[in-house]
């Protein structure tokens, strides 16, 4: 019990000198010039994962501070820098050497560093898997200057020389067939035959097809329907155009031209509506405005009715109105006919050629009827129908 008693003042002043040094030296800190600090070296085992920094630095300079060297493997991970760096000067720091394995994952920044100047701050190096997932940044940093920071080895700045090239040619030309373009900006062209067949009771062959040029957005297509005796005057009745085809929405298209009419040989304007109607019903509607004020509405709607991979059943039906009264071609003002027709088609060679067989009805309405009596016309007629559709 007396040594320990003897021992007290000796402990007590050592106590007293250490706490003294530690604040001289928290206090030297604020001061510390780093300006040609080098640290060049191999760093790359160094652990900074309990380092405080928490003390005044905001005199620090480390405008000069070399640090080219290795420091791939530096463990930031616990470093806290929460004191004050509002005056550091890194403007000329050199960061230039290999830090892709340092971690500052935990590493704390939360003090006052709006004053720090990196304006010069080189850090072209190797920094690839530096790990900053943890680092607390949240201090203020206002007042940090980067503008001439070097960050020319992170990502961005110039390609590297073995980039690829914008366009994807890396350099090899072309040839003659010239840049590559998507299959929906190329023009294209097409030619539909919906219907080539004979009707045996009428004794005539009826014909519809269209052929088109252009692309998936604009196209110039020409059409042509009607029917041609086949005994007698072998007279050709068809209806024609020439028209501009656009896209209006998912299901639907425009188009807009100008078309001629053999039957009443007489020009018109052209304009209509193509699409596919809910529950997949193909249908048309077209409206002829002629040079003599008559107007003609065609409507059409046609259904495919898939038996299997190539048996295909087609109804579909054809509505005919005009305008106004017209004796000389047998016209009259409301609608003036309807044709129906079912067809069996067995699709051939990937669905480009089918033949068919079928039946065909025509019958005469409203006003037209009485007319076509008058003149010992048939009002109704039906006949069997074969012959082929096909595209390409």
């Amino acid at each position: 019990m007396k040594i320990s008693k003897k021992n007290l003042p000796f402990i007590g002043l050592s106590s007293l000198v250490l706490l003294t040094s530690s604040f001289a030296t928290a206090a030297e800190m604020s001061d510390m010039d780093h300006s040609s600090m080098d640290m060049s070296g191999d760093m790359s085992g160094m652990d900074h994962s309990s380092m405080d920094m928490s003390g005044d630095m905001s005199d620090m300079d480390h405008s000069s501070m070399d640090m080219s060297g290795d420091m791939s493997g530096m463990d930031h991970s616990s470093m806290d820098m929460s004191g004050d760096m509002s005056d550091m000067d890194h403007s000329s720091m050199d960061m230039s050497g290999d830090m892709s394995g340092m971690d500052h994952s935990g590493m704390d920044m939360s003090g006052d560093m709006s004053g720090m100047d990196h304006s010069g701050m080189d850090m072209s190096g190797d920094m690839s898997d530096m790990d900053h997932s943890g680092m607390d940044m949240s201090g203020d940093m206002s007042g940090m200057d980067h503008s001439g920071m070097d960050m020319s080895g992170m990502q961005g700045g110039q390609p590297p020389a073995d980039a690829r090239s914008p366009d994807y040619s890396n350099g090899v030309p072309y040839g003659q067939y010239g840049k590559p373009m998507m299959m929906g900006s190329m023009p294209l062209w097409g030619v539909s035959v919906d219907d080539l067949g004979y009707q045996f009771d009428e004794d005539q062959i009826n014909f519809e097809a269209t052929g088109w040029y252009g692309t998936d957005s604009n196209r110039i297509r020409l059409r042509t329907e009607g029917s041609a005796q086949t005994k007698d005057d072998k007279e050709i009745d068809s209806l024609s155009s020439l028209a501009y085809w656009k896209p209006l929405s998912i299901f639907w298209n425009g188009e807009a031209g100008v078309a001629y009419d053999t039957e009443n040989d007489n020009a018109a304007v052209m304009a209509g509506i193509v699409g596919t109607a809910p529950y997949f019903i193909e249908t048309d509607a077209r409206a002829y405005l002629y040079t003599d004020g008559q107007l003609r509405l065609d409507l059409g709607a046609e259904y495919e009715w898939r038996l299997d991979q190539h048996w295909v059943v087609i109804p579909e039906v054809g509505l005919t109105a005009f305008s106004k009264d017209d004796h000389d071609n047998g016209i009259t003002k409301g609608f003036n006919e309807m044709e129906t027709e079912v067809r069996l088609t067995y699709e051939t060679f990937s669905r480009q050629l089918a033949p068919y067989v079928g039946v065909s009805y025509e019958t005469a309405l409203g006003k037209a009827r009485g007319q076509r009596r008058q003149e010992d016309e048939s009002v109704d007629s039906s006949s069997l129908t074969a012959g082929v559709k096909f595209w390409f």
